[in-house]
């Protein structure tokens, strides 16, 4: 059943995995240069920083965060050199260009990523054009999602209205304050069927086929 969006008119997407699919492993890249760094900015053998880099993203929202917390460490070079791998694996979907050219309102990035990363990955895409700006992890003060500081920081920054705001997120424990603040929630990807939380309102696996069967404001769908 195409979901009903007529009262949406500002749209939110996060960037990694939401807009390319997590099946390019474009991430586990990223990841990969994280435990690179943080194996050497700690000094600990590989599997143990790899277990701290998880540790801090799962207790902090980003491995970022953790470092910045506990290291004082300087996001500035940790954010250059996590985000510098090749984008070989990342296709441009004109389906989805066109889904996204056709919302009605304002469409604004939301990523816990760097502005340069996003600019970046968008830029490949062939998505930059589409959106208004992009909120990212420097924009945030480094505190990422799903911190409701960083979802109050976007909402007065942009004077976004919760209740007319679609949030679409491969995160399913991003979705929970955008949720309880009343925005409408999507969660992307291929393990969005399997979720049950009672925070995230859709699910698809298939964000361009999703957004054109959308009921939208002004549309006669």
């Amino acid at each position: 059943m195409a979901a009903d969006l007529a009262h949406v008119d500002t749209w939110l997407f996060d960037l990694d995995n939401t807009l390319y699919p997590a099946e390019t492993e474009f991430m586990g890249l990223i990841e990969g240069r994280m435990t690179d760094f943080v194996e050497r900015f700690t000094g600990l053998p590989r599997e143990e920083a790899r277990a701290l880099q998880k540790k801090y993203y799962l207790e902090h929202g980003t491995t970022l965060a953790g470092l910045m917390t506990y290291h004082g460490m300087d996001p500035a070079q940790f954010l250059e050199e996590v985000h510098d791998v090749s984008m070989e694996n990342l296709v441009p979907d004109q389906a989805l260009h066109e889904a996204i050219k056709a919302l009605p309102g304002r469409r604004l990035v939301f990523t816990n990523g760097s502005l340069g990363h996003a600019e970046r990955v968008l830029g490949h895409l062939g998505l930059r054009g589409l959106f208004e700006d992009v909120f990212a992890i420097e924009t945030a003060d480094y505190i990422p999602k799903p911190s409701l500081a960083t979802f109050d920081k976007i909402t007065k920054l942009h004077a976004i209205d919760p209740p007319t705001t679609a949030f679409f997120e491969d995160s399913e424990k991003n979705l929970v304050p955008a949720a309880r603040l009343g925005m409408t929630t999507v969660l992307v990807g291929a393990h969005a069927a399997a979720s049950t939380s009672e925070y995230v309102h859709h699910r698809t696996n298939d964000l361009a086929g999703f957004l054109s069967s959308a009921r939208l404001k002004g549309s006669d769908q």
